[in-house]
């Protein structure tokens, strides 16, 4: 029973930071914008909530540190591609090629060194419950910060004026123009969220799954990410089971390993990348569900607002 705890507990922690990316990510593709540069926004997340968190000696200081640093990364984007009318696209890969090489450099110093572990939610009535406290009660703020994140996003698209108006411009700019509102601002807005959410995510891998910080950590999760919302289908639920399907594997490939199955360890690390890739085929063979799902703006340029 342990071992099945066990691994539970690491496809949540695994996944974590895969909800949290995905679901900004989400936001921006809904406002019609398509942001490759999601793992460069990861990494930078992570280096800098690293270093302020061992400099300081506040978790509380290195989350904010990347919620700005990686807000700060997508503006950026947001000036270029909406202001600047740059291609998403290329500006994206370049965020990303950016956000990787200036977090080598400003964390070349601080590799392999590690910081405390980031505190745990600790209410004893719920933690003490048999199996469940172990299941649902034992693990850090950020966990349920996903979750809640995930929830309020779906309450915000579907329950409140600004959520429509945001999916209103990822659908139809044009349309969203002429009844008054912002394109770029609201979208501007979304990135900068967007970077916020992926900052958190960089943030976690450095603070809460491997309290230090290695070159290159964020390994590949930010274009999972970016998967994860095209297997959700641009809805917020179903970005709880994409993050969990491939954090699953991540955990049960390592579980695999340790039991001494005679497999190659690169072909098991290379398993969740080409589980990526075969989901991502198999959705996009239904290309209705897809057309039907997916924001008709995503990707392209809006050249006028008021």
């Amino acid at each position: 029973m342990d071992l099945y705890i066990a691994i539970f507990q690491g496809i949540i922690i695994a996944s974590t930071p895969l909800v949290l990316a995905s679901i900004g990510e989400l936001i921006v593709e809904k406002s019609g914008v398509l942001n490759l540069g999601v793992e460069g926004m990861m990494i930078i997340g992570a280096v800098s909530s690293f270093i302020v968190t061992y400099e300081t000696g506040s978790h509380l200081l290195g989350l904010l540190a990347a919620i700005i640093s990686s807000g700060l990364i997508a503006l950026i984007f947001g000036i270029l591609t909406q202001y600047l009318l740059s291609n998403q696209v290329a500006t994206g890969l370049a965020l990303t090629l950016f956000g990787l090489g200036l977090a080598s450099l400003i964390g070349q110093s601080y590799s392999g060194i590690t910081i405390e572990s980031f505190p745990s939610l600790e209410i004893d009535i719920l933690k003490n419950i048999p199996i469940i406290g172990d299941l649902f009660f034992a693990f850090d703020y950020l966990v349920y910060l996903s979750v809640l994140m995930v929830i309020g996003t779906y309450l915000f698209l579907n329950k409140t004026k600004r959520g429509l108006i945001l999916i209103a411009t990822g659908d139809n700019h044009d349309s969203a123009h002429s009844l008054g509102y912002s394109v770029k601002k609201i979208r501007l807005l979304s990135i900068i969220y967007g970077g916020a959410c992926a900052g958190l995510g960089g943030a976690y891998l450095s603070l809460v799954q491997t309290p230090m910080w290695v070159e290159n950590m964020t390994a590949g999760r930010g274009w999972i990410a970016l998967a994860i919302v095209v297997f959700a289908v641009w809805r917020p639920l179903w970005i709880f089971a994409g993050a969990y399907i491939f954090g699953g594997i991540t955990i049960i490939q390592l579980h695999i390993q340790a039991t001494g199955v005679n497999i190659e360890a690169q072909y098991m690390s290379m398993l969740p990348y080409v589980v990526t890739i075969l989901v991502l085929v198999f959705i996009s063979m239904n290309k209705n569900r897809l057309a039907v799902n997916a924001p008709n703006c995503l990707n392209k340029l809006f050249t006028s607002d008021i």
